[in-house]
């Protein structure tokens, strides 16, 4: 399989970002990523003018993130060419979807678009001025994924008047870990139906005034781009620079994040390229996002694989519980019960890698 890496989540000056795309595109190759997801608020006028393209080494993919009226259940939405609804402007001159979030949801999917809920547990009150935006269409069904990480959440969630000095100048430290809250309820519903994760870094690029005569830029995207990245592993080669295929690469990368075939990585700790975590079971080979139907009558035991690029802490985690656990390069383990089975990867107390779930199911049900 071929792997490549990407971030997600970015803003322009099409929204409310602050850097135009061949800012961002050039940023973004500088540091060696071989995507990025543009998702401007309520607008696709990234592509519309042209946008959508190789920049050097890397691919713009123009994708959008779309909200209800009520500035809340904000949604990243991929591999569609269309804006979903009507708009109208909201209290704070941003727009908004006439439709409910269960209704765009429902929309996108059945138009052929993927979708993720982003920042689901946002609650931080600390500052008015940047209020929270979580999830509350809970009873949907039709999304295909969680952002369980996202870097902008995180930081400003543990913001405060101590703090804010260090975290302005030192952006990247102060990422830990996926949102726990998020994370379980990715395991929750994945005991029902297949939901994939991403993680993401909602970049902006704000300028900040610092006690009154000092103004920086907040998460320049150069610097973000060196924290939480996906990867994605894919069948075939992305061949840089091939526009001929872009639309094929494109929809290969939009495929693999819907279908789980990807991990999560804080790049600030080191690069996750290489990681790998895959199953065997009766002469196959089962990789991330994949489901084993097992056997039992059958007595074989399935062969879980990992690899990681440096020592961690390696978690085999099963329904949300961590039922193994081991330091080093690489482990085995095996297991014969129906479940999801992903790996977590952490250096100390920092969370490093987070796979997505192989699924294991009796085929007798």
């Amino acid at each position: 399989m071929y792997e490549y890496s990407g971030a997600i989540h970015i803003h322009s000056k099409f929204s409310d970002g602050t850097g135009s795309v061949d800012e961002i595109a050039k940023a973004a190759s500088e540091v060696n990523l071989d995507f990025i997801m543009l998702t401007d608020h309520n607008t696709l006028l990234a592509k519309d003018e042209g946008y959508e393209k190789w920049f050097d080494k890397t691919m713009v993919i123009v994708g959008y993130e779309i909200n209800d009226t009520n500035n809340k259940n904000h949604y990243l939405v991929m591999g569609l060419e269309e804006l979903i609804g009507t708009f109208r402007v909201l209290y704070n001159g941003e727009l908004g979807c006439n439709l409910t979030a269960e209704e765009y949801v429902a929309e996108i999917k059945k138009k052929g678009g993927v979708g993720f809920i982003a920042h689901p547990f946002e609650k931080r009150n600390q500052y008015p001025e940047h209020p929270a935006y979580p999830w509350t269409a809970w009873k949907s069904k039709d999304f295909d994924g969680i952002e369980i990480w996202n870097h902008m959440s995180e930081w400003v969630e543990g913001l405060n008047d101590d703090n804010k000095v260090q975290r302005f100048l030192h952006p990247l430290k102060s990422i830990v870990a996926p949102d726990k809250e998020a994370v379980k309820k990715w395991d929750e519903i994945n005991k029902d139906r297949k939901v994939t994760a991403i993680g993401s870094i909602d970049a902006h690029a704000h300028k900040q005034n610092l006690m009154g005569f000092y103004t920086i830029e907040v998460f320049p995207y150069k610097v973000l781009f060196k924290s939480i990245r996906t990867h994605v592993l894919l069948n075939e080669e992305i061949k840089k620079g091939d526009n001929a295929n872009f639309g094929k690469y494109k929809k290969d990368i939009v495929e693999a994040l819907r279908y789980g075939k990807s991990f999560i990585v804080n790049s600030y700790y080191g690069d996750g390229k290489g990681f790998r975590f895959f199953a065997e079971y009766d002469g196959a080979t089962y990789n991330l996002g994949d489901e084993i139907h097992i056997d039992k009558k059958k007595s074989k035991n399935i062969i879980f694989n990992v690899y990681v690029p440096k020592e961690a802490k390696l978690k085999l985690i099963k329904d949300g519980k961590c039922i193994e656990e081991h330091t080093g390069l690489g482990s085995v383990w095996d297991e014969i019960e129906p479940g999801n089975y992903r790996i977590e990867c952490w250096l100390g107390e920092k969370a490093w890698i987070f796979s997505n779930h192989i699924r294991v199911t009796d085929k007798r049900k």
